[in-house]
């Protein structure tokens, strides 16, 4: 048996107004019983304002907007704890760049709908399973992303391929076993530290292959001062490990 749980998708946005529009109409056709949430860190390409019009629409669609850039972590607790707030049971985030295909978003909730996967808590979108890719990555790129996520799974022994990747559901009940105030990390750090805190907490959590696409509008946030941050966070959250 499958059932239609209430569904939010996070997007945390800072200038996308040329990609935004674009997945929120694949959102709407791959899963048209979902809300939204967008949280705009104040978009100088008018990114908010666009959200803020569709809000206005559309009763599915809401607008968290924030006064500066705060980074994409402090993004995603703001999301869980609005979620939190109301009664969904599943909590999707993804990159709102259009690297994430929501077809394969549509087929994670479906599979967390079933009777049998109830005790699911945490589906991980994958690039680095069987079946799983990139497509558009410099070989650069490629060998950082590699790189972060053999050093995480190392040192915070995590068994999970991709622990860097936003593509993600959340079932609610493994949010409400976390300590949103006490994560540490407010950038991309808090991918790889929130799956450690879920995983020290023995969650049931899976990953699905997905092909992730390099955006071809826009520009990326990530930067080299952003990769060398993640690995000093990480080396952080192992030190506690050990200790």
């Amino acid at each position: 048996m499958i059932y239609q749980s209430k569904l939010l998708v996070i997007l945390a946005t800072y200038n996308e107004i040329d990609n935004l529009p674009r997945l929120i109409h694949q959102l709407n056709e791959h899963l048209e019983h979902a809300d939204v949430l967008i949280i705009d860190d104040s978009s100088p390409d008018g990114t908010g304002n666009w959200a803020q019009q569709l809000s206005e629409k559309s009763s599915q669609v809401e607008v968290i907007h924030r006064s500066q850039k705060s980074g994409l972590g402090s993004a995603a607790v703001a999301g869980f704890q609005w979620a939190l707030e109301r009664d969904y049971e599943l909590i999707a985030t993804l990159d709102a760049d259009l690297s994430h295909d929501p077809g394969s978003l549509a087929k994670m909730v479906a599979t967390m709908d079933k009777t049998e996967n109830r005790d699911l808590e945490l589906a991980l979108g994958s690039r680095y399973v069987e079946g799983g890719k990139t497509e558009g990555w410099p070989l650069t790129r490629r060998l950082a992303s590699r790189l972060v996520n053999f050093y995480s799974r190392l040192v915070l022994r995590l068994k999970t391929r991709d622990n860097s990747g936003a593509f993600r559901i959340y079932r609610r009940s493994a949010i409400e076993q976390i300590d949103l105030s006490s994560l540490k990390s407010d950038d991309f750090a808090y991918l790889q530290e929130i799956v450690w805190r879920l995983k020290k907490m023995n969650i049931k959590m899976k990953e699905f292959p997905i092909t992730f696409r390099n955006r071809t509008r826009g520009k990326s946030k990530a930067t080299i001062s952003m990769g060398i941050g993640i690995f000093w966070k990480i080396t952080k959250m192992a030190i506690g490990l050990w200790r």
